[in-house]
C-alpha cells in the first residue's frame, strides 16, 4: 500500500484519498472494475500526462488510444503555458491594472486605479457611473469581483473598504449585446477565446446562472463551444455538475442554435490583440459582444484546461489536441 501511495503522489500529486474516491466514481459511471481503472489511470498519467481528475472529467476510459491522443489534459496544457509564456510578461496578464494600461484601446469602458491618494478622482468616477465593478488585481474565475451601487454608499468610507478590501480596479460596468444579455441578464455572458501563437483554436461561451454577476463555469455558470467557422452554437451547455442545457434553466432561451453577433469580429479583436504581447503565445480571452463593438474583460495568461473538448461536447469522440497542434505547425511554416 505504502508503495501505491507513493506512486500516486508521484504521478498526480495529489491525496490517495481523493484517487481512489474518483476510481469508485467512475467504476459507478463504466460499471468497470475498479482494478482495471486503477491500472489504467496510471497509464494515462505516464502516456498522456493526464491526472486522475482528467481521466474522469474527459471520461478517458470510454476513449481507445486513438482518441485519447487528441485531448489536451493537464500535463499538456501545462506544456503549452511553458513552452509559449515566457514569465518576464506574465504579470501583465496576472495583474488586472497592468492588463488594462496595456490593451486599454481594447476595453471599450472607463476605468481607474485606486492608489489611496485619487479619492475625489473616484467620487468623480462614481458620479459619473452610479454602478460600477470593483475588482481584486489578481484574482481568477471571478473570485472577489463585486457589482456596486454607489448611490446607496459613503464615496469617501467606499474608497477605504475598497483599498482595505484589495479592490484597487474598479471599472465602468461593461454593456452586452442584447441576444447575449436574453440568456442571463444578471452577468456579462462572455466568450472565452483562446489564442496560441496568433490563431484562435478554440471558442467558448459562458453563460450565468442562478442570478450569479460573473458567468465563470466554477461559480455555477454554464459552458458550450461555439464553431469557429461559423460562430453557431451547435450543442448542449453544460455545467460542473455535468447537466446539459439546450435552453438556460432560468430565462428559457433557446441556446443551442444561437448564432454569436459580429463573430468575425471577435475573432479578428483576439487575434490582432494577441500580437501586442507576443511573448505570451497562449491565451485565454474573455470576450465581451457589446451593443455598438466587441471588447475584452479580461484575459488569462494560463487558460484552464477543464472545458476542452468535454464529452457531450465532442464529435466523433475527438478532442482539441489536433486543432492546437494545426496552429502549432501554422506558425512554424510562417516562419
Amino acid at each position: 500500500m505504502k508503495k501505491i501511495k507513493y506512486v500516486i503522489k508521484r504521478i498526480f500529486n495529489m491525496d490517495y484519498g481523493r484517487f481512489f474516491k474518483v476510481i469508485n466514481e467512475v467504476h459507478k459511471k463504466s460499471k468497470k472494475s475498479r482494478i482495471i481503472i486503477f491500472f489504467d489511470m496510471i497509464y494515462c498519467g505516464f502516456k498522456y500526462q493526464a491526472g486522475y481528475m482528467d481521466y474522469s472529467l474527459f471520461e478517458m476510459y470510454n476513449m481507445n488510444k486513438y482518441e485519447r491522443k487528441t485531448v489536451i489534459t493537464r500535463g499538456i496544457n501545462n506544456s503549452f503555458m511553458v513552452k509559449y509564456n515566457n514569465p518576464k510578461y506574465l504579470h501583465i496578464f496576472h495583474n488586472k491594472i497592468e492588463f488594462n494600461r496595456t490593451f486599454d484601446k481594447y476595453l471599450n469602458r472607463e476605468w481607474l486605479e485606486l492608489n489611496g491618494k485619487n479619492k475625489k478622482e473616484f467620487a468623480d468616477f462614481c458620479l459619473k457611473h452610479k454602478v460600477i465593478m470593483a475588482k481584486p488585481i489578481d484574482s481568477q474565475c471571478g473570485t472577489g469581483i463585486e457589482k456596486i451601487d454607489t448611490t446607496e454608499r459613503k464615496l469617501k468610507d467606499l474608497y477605504d473598504e475598497l483599498l482595505e478590501d484589495g479592490k484597487r480596479l474598479v471599472e465602468e460596468v461593461a454593456e452586452q449585446c442584447k441576444q447575449l444579455s436574453e440568456l442571463h441578464p444578471d452577468s456579462i455572458n462572455t466568450l472565452r477565446v483562446v489564442t496560441l501563437l496568433g490563431s484562435v483554436v478554440a471558442v467558448y461561451l459562458r453563460i450565468g446562472n442562478n442570478h450569479n454577476s460573473v458567468d465563470n463555469f466554477n461559480h455555477e455558470g454554464l459552458a458550450v463551444p461555439v464553431e469557429i467557422e461559423s460562430g453557431e452554437i451547435i450543442y448542449k451547455a453544460l455545467d460542473k455538475s455535468g447537466h446539459l442545457y439546450e435552453e438556460h434553466p432560468l430565462t428559457k432561451k433557446k441556446i443551442t442554435g444561437l448564432v454569436i453577433p459580429r463573430f468575425k469580429e471577435v475573432l479578428a479583436l483576439c487575434e490582432t490583440a494577441a500580437l501586442e504581447v507576443p511573448e505570451v503565445g497562449y491565451v485565454g480571452w474573455d470576450v465581451c459582444v457589446g451593443k455598438e463593438k466587441c471588447f475584452f474583460i479580461e484575459a488569462n495568461e494560463f487558460p484552464g484546461h477543464d472545458i476542452y473538448g468535454l464529452p457531450p461536447h465532442r464529435t466523433n469522440n475527438l478532442g482539441l489536441l489536433p486543432v492546437f497542434r494545426k496552429a502549432e505547425e501554422r506558425k512554424f511554416e510562417e516562419e
